[in-house]
């Protein structure tokens, strides 16, 4: 089983860890030949480079075993002798929407429609070599990429206009896919400059691109690119897929996590019409030409299986706070959270001193539960064999990820391995890795034909991993005069993501420390941000209350970030913080700061106290991304951030018991639903004076500290665990 990217310290420092005994050479010369006459924008792309999905660069890359090889040459813009516009890049399509902003980006520097650019995204035999799509990465990475290549693109079609008219490029100008000489009626489309020609230029980082403040495309609402097929049903995921010849795959399951098999009996689903068997040591599959046959054969083999270790969730939090991260023997690497590098994150003063000039003090621990990320199309893929060569089709953050692991598995070179990825009915951080595909690809090589996998729904809630659970401890002190005198926090196994405390401290001390999980975890939506905003917000609203200060009054007077400030003032102003809610109501207020953005939530919650009910009622968030790109899609993914925020916040919790899943299915596992939906308000600050970050996870990190501070608010019960209501 592949091993999930935990943190964004991994992000930045994945490599592969296994070294295959092969060296490959990419080459998609090939490829670019492909593409025919017309204008094409290239860059060498460094895999190395910390932002290798986004800077070109000079130089050669190390290779496996070490060795130096040159860099891929990667396609950008092609613009045809037809006009027709193509893009390329290697970042996938889960949801939230970045065909359309980087669509826009681009129609920004070439001056034409944003429905005349076809985007190629995510297909690792036509796209530059990307890393993957997380960490809010694309909006403030390949946006500024993408917009140098066309601007690069721009000045070669103004240069092509001049030669051709013998003028001065300064009487030239770009409008609606042509090239328009000033004062004249003379114009010619892209298509006539580039047709019948091969015209190649490269990508420079001193490319004059368009700010912010002059965008006539960018910093609009623009509607979804290819919407209409969304809306109505016509656009193809992976599910989707159809290939010819094509048949249907199930894999044999262990009923409990790490169970390993001791005997099976095939003979029932060989005997079956349309049946292959695949079975390799303990993986056991079965291939059809229906998927309801498939069914029939898996249900039909015979396995005995040894249990695994009997992990529970009862001890889920004492085990995670083991000296050293350790589990007791029988449970020491069964879940394993290897990218958690544990560490301090920020230490000064005395902690004990602090303490000491403290009037009111407080120890707190809180608990993260773990939880699925549920996506709306659970993992499948499509595999094809053809002369030795595999595609896979495939929903994944990280295509040229998964292109890696089927190379490691089948031993074969880059060249003899694609993977397209159609877009992904939603990801949150689930989808890193390649499982589905690499077990289509393993059927498909048995069964000599196209497989189709999709996992079930219960398959999607045990076999993939969850976000971390963990524990937190919190020590601070507090003066009457509203200083923080001292400031300890302690994460244990959920991350460093938001470790920070923004507020000032003389004394502070800030650490992470790993932990041998008993489940499989990885990266979720905005990582541990969540949790740690969870603690931290939380405990500074319990000192704001200690002495008596508005929480609001109280964050403003040791806040010194004025983008934060900003946040709260705005969300505060909109939400009309101050006013008394009524009777069995409370309100809530937080802030945080993740992945450049900067996000205030305030939220009213009513409270049932005859059933324990809590219902959000009313969420107001005020988002600062720097220069805004869309706003109704920012509106959306905020929007989005909140409700998916409240299920962490308030009902979602995998229960485990002697090694199962007591959960797998949406009738046990509680996330938000219509009913739960509260009223929303969102306020977008325009910073054009600052570039875009990405806005798909610090949306997220604020929703639960305010709601809990408003269950506090209206019964006075301090929620110190997320979920907050478990049994609702």
């Amino acid at each position: 089983m592949s091993t999930p990217i935990d943190t964004e310290q991994e992000f930045e420092r994945y490599e592969l860890r296994e070294e295959p005994p092969y060296h490959f050479e990419p080459d998609r010369r090939d490829f670019l030949r492909t593409l025919g006459a017309g204008l094409l924008v290239v860059a060498l792309v460094d895999r190395e480079a910390p932002e290798a999905d986004a800077q070109p660069r000079g130089g050669r890359r190390r290779g496996f075993g070490g060795e130096s090889v040159p860099q891929d040459l990667g396609a950008w813009i092609h613009i045809g002798g037809d006009g027709r516009i193509e893009v390329f890049t290697g970042k996938a399509e889960v949801g939230q929407n970045i065909r359309t902003s980087l669509a826009q980006a681009v129609a920004e520097e070439l001056h034409v429609p944003v429905g005349s650019i076809r985007m190629v995204m995510a297909d690792t035999a036509r796209t530059p070599y990307d890393r993957g799509t997380f960490g809010s990465r694309t909006t403030p990475t390949m946006s500024p990429q993408l917009r140098r290549a066309a601007a690069a693109a721009r000045e070669a079609l103004v240069d092509l206009a001049a030669e051709r008219w013998n003028v001065d490029r300064a009487e030239l100008s770009l409008a609606e896919g042509a090239v328009v000489r000033k004062g004249t009626n003379q114009s010619i489309r892209f298509g006539e400059l580039t047709q019948g020609r091969s015209l190649t230029r490269t990508v420079s980082e001193s490319a004059s691109i368009t700010p912010a403040d002059r965008w006539k495309v960018s910093g609009r609402p623009t509607p979804k690119v290819d919407g209409h097929a969304f809306v109505t049903g016509a656009h193809v995921y992976t599910s989707d897929v159809r290939r010819p010849g094509m048949w249907h795959a199930k894999v044999l399951r262990s009923p409990t996590y790490h169970a390993t098999l001791t005997s099976v009996d095939l003979s029932a689903a060989k005997a079956m019409t349309d049946v292959v068997v695949v079975r390799d040591g303990d993986f056991v599959a079965v291939a059809a030409s229906s998927e309801s046959q498939a069914e029939r054969a898996i249900a039909a083999i015979r396995a005995v299986w040894k249990p695994g270790p009997a992990i529970s969730e009862k001890t889920l939090f004492d085990d995670l706070k083991r000296p050293g991260g350790q589990q007791p023997p029988e449970r020491a690497g069964q879940g394993g959270n290897r990218g958690n590098r544990a560490g301090l994150g920020d230490a000064s003063g005395s902690i004990a001193e602090g303490m000491r000039a403290a009037d009111f003090r407080f120890e707190q621990t809180y608990t993260i539960a773990y939880i699925a990320h549920a996506p709306l199309e659970p993992r499948a893929a499509v595999a094809e064999w053809t002369d030795g060569k595999l595609t896979v089709w495939t929903g994944t953050q990280r295509p040229f990820g998964v292109r890696e692991e089927l190379m490691r598995t089948f031993r074969i070179p880059e060249d003899r391995v694609r993977v397209i990825v159609p877009d992904t009915g939603s990801g949150y951080g689930g989808k890193h890795s390649g499982e589905a595909a690499v077990e289509a690809a393993r059927i498909a090589r048995e069964a000599g034909r196209p497989v189709k996998l999709v996992w079930t729904r219960e398959e999607e809630f045990t076999r993939a991993y969850f976000r971390p659970a963990g524990v937190i401890d919190v020590r601070a002190g507090v003066r009457k005069d509203g200083t923080i005198s001292a400031w300890e926090f302690h994460n244990h196994n959920s991350g460093p993501s938001g470790l920070d405390c923004p507020y000032r401290a003389v004394d502070k001390r800030l650490a992470f420390h790993a932990s041998d999980s008993p489940l499989r975890q990885g990266s979720y939506r905005a990582l541990a941000s969540t949790a740690n905003h969870f603690a931290r917000e939380s405990q500074i609203d319990e000192l704001a209350r200690a002495i008596g200060m508005d929480p609001l009054a109280f964050r403003l007077k040791n806040l010194d970030d004025d983008r934060m400030r900003a946040v709260l003032e705005a969300a505060a102003k909109a939400f009309g913080w101050g006013r008394k809610p009524g009777p069995d109501r409370g309100v809530g207020i937080a802030v945080g700061t993740e992945k450049g953005g900067y996000i205030a939530t305030c939220a009213e919650v009513a409270v049932d106290r005859s059933t324990g009910r809590v219902k959000v009622v009313r969420a107001v968030s005020a988002f600062d991304c720097g220069a805004v790109v869309n706003p109704t899609h920012l509106e959306n993914q905020v929007e989005g951030a909140l409700v998916q925020g409240l299920g962490g916040a308030l009902y979602e919790a995998i229960a485990f018991e002697d090694g199962k899943i007591q959960n797998p299915r949406f009738s046990k596992y509680r996330v938000p639903r219509f009913r739960d939906a509260p009223e929303i308000e969102v306020v977008l600050i325009d910073r054009k004076d600052r570039p875009s970050a990405g806005a798909g996870e610090t949306p997220i990190v604020a929703i639960a500290p305010a709601v809990g501070s408003a269950i506090f608010d209206a019964t006075g019960v301090r929620p110190r665990s997320m979920p907050m209501l478990p049994k609702v």
